[in-house]
């Protein structure tokens, strides 16, 4: 199977000149959300204000927002202690967004942030502290805590540790692509996110842990940080979020594993422990996660649905009407099992 497969676009704007190029921009992708969006960019403002000497930008894709967000941003835009970038990208999917906002940044350090997250106000310290070493052929991510304690423990990451990316442990959630910063060379090098993956697109999510594996696979190290922390305000508060998301990442690292079986077989090595995990299940072995009681059986039906999906993807290219239902039926019963 065909391993890469992208539509052709703008990958990243050439950099300005050296003198004008901020040395960070922040990437904010949005749908309908501008209540959070606006604590989000508040925090990136606090947190640029807090360490000016680092210059910024910040560049806000609204992909396909009803509810105000264009207007909104029009109207901070011009009072914005950095510059703002406001791009509509209506192509539906966190990953398309994500590539729209890559086309237009000039900073040489990229920080993807999720439109529900606020900064630390000493996150740029941290940051600038981790890149001053002159490593930069690397993807970087940072903790990310619950902004909201009425929200479920769920999408973050408190270790405390600081520590990389090896083929003994799953890519996905080691670095959360609500706060992964990387050097614009490695998104050069990486190349544009596979829009088949992520929230809105065809896979569902893992648009970020196949950008992880592709670096992985092109020589470059993933790192976790426990600082340049943000928080997470998620708002999922009932187990049925929460078992819906769980479902939906799983169905993309289940399409994730089959795009990468060649180059990345050790990615099957995942799935067989989590089908042995779910078979102890069975005998009263311990659940996925102990506090959200959350199980391995959905981990093991929606690889193999999200396999499946992605399978049909690449065969049929843009699929047919037959291939859909196909494709919905497939989906249907792994969620019916799952649940």
């Amino acid at each position: 199977m065909r391993a890469e497969r992208h539509p052709p676009q703008r990958h990243l704007a050439p950099p300005s000149p050296v003198r004008q190029r901020p040395q960070v921009s922040f990437i904010v992708c949005t749908r309908d959300r501008v209540s959070v969006l606006k604590a989000c960019i508040e925090s990136i403002h606090a947190a640029c204000r807090a360490h000016p000497a680092f210059t910024a930008e910040l560049v806000v894709v609204d992909n396909g927002s009803r509810d105000g967000t264009a207007k909104y941003l029009s109207r901070i835009a011009t009072t914005s202690d950095i510059t703002l970038t406001a791009i509509s990208e209506p192509r539906p999917g966190l990953a398309a967004a994500r590539n729209a906002g890559l086309a237009h940044t000039s900073g040489r350090v990229l920080v993807f942030v999720d439109d529900d997250c606020t900064l630390d106000r000493d996150y740029l310290f941290d940051l600038e502290r981790h890149f001053s070493s002159g490593e930069k052929w690397l993807i970087r991510g940072g903790r990310v805590e619950i902004g909201d304690a009425r929200d479920l423990p769920f999408t973050i990451k408190r270790c405390d540790k600081r520590e990389r990316l090896t083929t003994t442990v799953h890519p996905g959630g080691f670095v959360l692509g609500c706060n992964m910063t990387m050097h614009r060379d490695v998104a050069a090098r990486v190349g544009p996110f596979d829009e088949r993956f992520g929230a809105g697109g065809a896979l569902r999510s893992a648009e970020d842990t196949d950008y992880l594996v592709r670096a992985m696979l092109a020589g470059m190290p993933v790192e976790y940080v426990p600082d340049m922390t943000i928080f997470h305000h998620h708002g999922r508060r009932d187990r049925k979020a929460i078992d819906r998301l769980h479902r939906d990442y799983h169905f993309g690292n289940g399409a994730l594993c089959l795009k990468h079986m060649h180059r990345a077989p050790w990615l099957l090595r995942h799935f067989y422990w989590a089908t042995r995990a779910a078979t102890r299940e069975l005998i009263g072995g311990p659940r996925f996660d102990q506090e959200l009681r959350l199980s391995h059986w959905p981990i093991v039906l929606m690889n193999l649905a999200g396999a499946a999906k992605f399978a049909l993807l690449v065969l049929a290219g843009r699929p047919d009407r037959h291939a859909q239902r196909v494709e919905e039926t497939i989906e249907a019963r792994a969620e019916a099992n799952a649940r």
